[in-house]
């Protein structure tokens, strides 16, 4: 690869992809409030769904955070903890093969459901469909890697990725260096990665901004019984009016004289 096309990719790409990733959320947000959601077809294979969402979900999040701390956690934190680079990459192999194969099964479950159930093909935007073949295909190139990382368990590839990426985040100039020459696995795995980000604000990916995580910062609930659930008694029922007492006005009461 040229080192005009490696500097496009991996030196200006990435703060394309981010400044997209953050400014169109946020627009979108403000302007397309409606079409934050997608339509649920969550009554249509629902076991299918149960299973394919919760290990999606799962192995998800655990790549996320092992990524996030593996990729962005100064190299000199490591080596003050004692951590060897070929004991990083072991770690990183194992646990990441583990949510990778778990993440794989579950959107492989929910594509297929997708795909493959005609009332859901139906009522399903392309989007929803292209997305979760990206997501299919970036998880296929995430495994790939393993076995290339197999070959040089030294680590040096994955410093290599973690200079890369330490570098886009503060500024550093010449940051598409460090990735010149690493495996063509790994650049295209980056590079699929960040037009992930490029699509997120398009797609049904935002809901991952509406993300609950405030309640469990919220105080619990508190039940409240009255005086009749105390004493075991039935609650009472209001008085209801019968349809033909709603429509009719009482009768007016008669002045006749009594016999």
């Amino acid at each position: 690869m040229s080192n005009a096309i490696n500097d496009a990719l991996f030196g200006w790409y990435p703060y394309l992809c981010l400044t997209i990733f953050l400014l169109g959320s946020l627009i979108r947000f403000d302007r397309e409030q409606y079409t934050w959601k997608t339509g649920s077809s969550q009554l249509l294979r629902r076991r299918q769904l149960r299973w394919g969402s919760n290990l999606f979900h799962v192995g998800i999040l655990a790549i996320f955070a092992g990524h996030f701390v593996g990729l962005l956690t100064p190299i000199w934190v490591f080596d003050a903890l004692g951590v060897s680079h070929s004991f990083k990459q072991g770690l990183a192999i194992t646990v990441g093969g583990i949510a990778g194969i778990a993440c794989f099964i579950g959107i492989a479950l929910l594509a297929h459901r997708r795909l493959f159930d005609v009332r859901i093909r139906n009522t399903s935007a392309p989007g929803d469909i292209a997305i979760l073949l990206l997501i299919w295909l970036q998880l296929a190139l995430g495994l790939s890697s393993i076995f290339v990382s197999l070959g040089h368990m030294d680590g040096h590839e994955m410093v290599k990725l973690m200079n890369w990426a330490q570098g886009i985040l503060t500024l550093h100039p010449a940051a598409a260096a460090y990735v010149a020459d690493v495996n063509p696995i790994f650049k295209a795995h980056l590079v699929l990665g960040m037009t992930l980000f490029l699509v997120f604000p398009f797609t049904r990916l935002v809901h991952v901004w509406s993300a609950p995580v405030w309640y469990l910062g919220r105080p619990g609930y508190q039940v409240v019984r009255t005086r009749f659930a105390e004493r075991g008694l039935p609650m009472p029922r209001p008085a209801m009016q019968s349809s033909e007492q709603v429509r009719r006005p009482a009768a007016a009461p008669s002045h006749q004289p009594a016999e």
